[in-house]
């Protein structure tokens, strides 16, 4: 039945948006699961931080690789065996057992969304004339902008409904069905394209990325000793040869082409793609574990109250691509980075341990505003002025900073949590202590201190942990209330040093907006792009270019 839409560029964009939603679904949807599966594996914070940070590590450092892998192999090939990898994937981390499977079934996740994520902006390019290309990459964009925000209240639906496993089992049909629908309206690939790839860059950049990712996540854990700083200047080294070694390979097809950044528009709007993903993962990671373990709201409930987020996004996120077309992407870019900030600083202030969720309504509108005006804008201004024959190596770079940036975000925002979170639990256990008997407060303050070096657990079932016997009832009563009300306080006074590391970036990123150049994309440009191959004649196989 879909054979006579075989070729067809909406239906092959279609495709590719359903499998481009359905990675970047996965960067949030985990986030509104985290005290479940926290529980349920019996993961620390520090465990939690990884499971978002293997898939976005997995993705960063292999999806330039993947891009150039599309040239040689064919992007239709590529494209599909990614969501085939992505799809087999999620099965087994919906089948996990314990936060190290888990850990390691995300980040093979993370490979298959590296082989097709590239392919997708490529596609487009190859399949789109360039009068059309715009709204084509409009869509692309605004595809990345929902899936983002829906993905928590698509999540606290599945957790509550069915178990935290079904955030993952729901990429199944999905993936299925993008397998299906791609082999019976996607062309086959034509010419290929051999590129050389650059496996010391791919080596080194992984490196850096890797100790850079495990200091910031282990540091707290480890109390910030020697090690976990050697692991940090071993990152700066490694990623400081990297730019030395690029820089040598710039005539020999790089991995990094440095001529992109030469364009000021390539250069901000990838910096502010950077900032985007620490204003993502900023707000999701913390508001998810308060609104659960803090305000005692369910899965579903959290992915309710996030859903006027969501739905502020969805309206704005189209009328936005249409303004930046039409006047250029400048300004629509700057409300959307502000908004995002300021919606970010509203939260925080009004932020407390016994917070209705109406009061929240507010600030997730103007979050959902200022998200909703910054994919489709980006997706069209990191391409204005990029030469034709340097598209795929922009496009991959772009991508690939974007996921460094969610790499760097997770890494740095549970850094902050992590320590922030430990020393406020110390500081309200020591005010708390008071309702004690003298003979047990500093037991009940050491339990606190060693929390942060055994694993912080942010999970909804908190407790005092294991209680020496012959401790009388009431004692053990008073204690547990404690308990509650210390990780509560604690949270709450954590959540504002760490969002507002979130709000902070994204206000550079929406100051970094003045100095783009502005205006609509010149007439017959398409943003950089190569002009759409002509397509075959009659009788002839219909070929997506290679």
């Amino acid at each position: 039945m879909l054979r006579k839409w075989h070729g067809n560029p909406w239906a092959i964009l279609t495709v590719l948006c359903l499998g481009f939603f359905m990675t970047l679904l996965d960067l949030t949807i985990v986030n509104v699961a985290i005290p479940d599966l926290t529980d349920d594996l019996d993961a620390s914070l520090d465990n939690v931080l990884w499971v978002v940070n293997a898939y976005s590590l997995a993705l960063a450092t292999l999806i330039i690789t993947a891009g150039r892998l599309g040239d040689l192999r064919g992007k239709r090939n590529i494209f599909l065996a990614g969501v085939a990898v992505f799809t087999l994937a999620s099965l087994a981390c919906g089948l996990a057992q314990d936060p190290t499977q888990l850990i390691a079934f995300r980040a093979v996740q993370g490979v298959g969304a590296a082989m097709l994520m590239p392919q997708t902006l490529s596609i487009v390019a190859d399949v789109f004339p360039p009068e059309k290309r715009g709204a084509a990459l409009g869509i692309w964009g605004a595809t990345g902008g929902v899936a983002g925000v829906v993905g928590p209240t698509l999540g606290g639906v599945l957790t509550t409904h069915l178990d935290w496993r079904w955030i993952f089992y729901i990429n199944i049909p999905l993936g299925i069905l993008v397998l299906v629908m791609g082999l019976q309206v996607m062309p086959v690939t034509g010419r290929m394209v051999k590129h050389r790839f650059d496996v010391p860059g791919v080596a080194l950049a992984s490196a850096a990325l890797f100790c850079l990712a495990f200091g910031l996540t282990e540091g707290e854990k480890y109390d910030w000793n020697a090690g976990i700083w050697a692991l940090i200047g071993a990152a700066v080294v490694i990623f400081l040869i990297f730019l030395a070694y690029e820089r040598t390979q710039q005539d020999n097809e790089p991995l990094i082409p440095f001529s992109l950044f030469k364009d000021r528009n390539f250069s901000i709007v990838n910096f502010m793609g950077i900032a985007v993903s620490f204003g993502v993962i900023g707000f999701f990671l913390p508001t998810t574990i308060y609104f659960q373990s803090v305000l005692g709201f369910s899965a579903q409930k959290t992915g309710l109250v996030l859903l006027p987020l969501a739905l502020a996004t969805m309206m704005v996120a189209g009328p936005a691509g249409v303004l930046s077309e039409k006047f250029g992407g400048k300004y629509v870019l700057t409300v959307g980075l502000g908004g995002f900030a300021a919606g970010i600083t509203w939260l925080v202030a009004s932020a407390e341990t016994d917070s209705e969720w109406t009061t929240f309504i507010g600030p997730l509108l103007v979050i959902g505003v200022g998200v909703g005006c910054t994919f489709a804008p980006m997706a069209s201004e990191v391409m204005r002025n990029v030469p034709p024959h340097l598209t795929g190596a922009a496009s991959g770079v772009n991508n690939a900073l974007r996921q460094v940036g969610s790499v760097l975000a997770g890494a740095v925002i549970g850094a902050v949590l992590q320590a922030q979170l430990a020393s406020s639990l110390v500081d309200e256990a020591e005010k708390s202590a008071e309702a004690l008997p003298p003979d047990f407060r500093d037991g009940f303050v050491q339990g606190f201190e060693e929390a942060g070096d055994e694993g912080l657990n942010v999970g909804t079932e908190q407790s005092a942990g294991a209680l020496p016997d012959g401790i009388p009832s009431d004692v053990v009563r008073t204690i547990q209330d404690l308990s509650g009300q210390v990780f509560g306080n604690g949270f709450v006074d954590a959540l504002g040093p760490t969002m507002m590391v979130s709000g902070g970036i994204l206000l550079a990123g929406a100051l970094a907006t003045f100095v783009l150049k502005g205006g609509a994309a010149p007439s017959g440009h398409g943003h950089g792009m190569p002009a759409a191959q002509p397509q075959p004649e009659s009788g002839e196989s219909a070929r997506v270019p290679g």
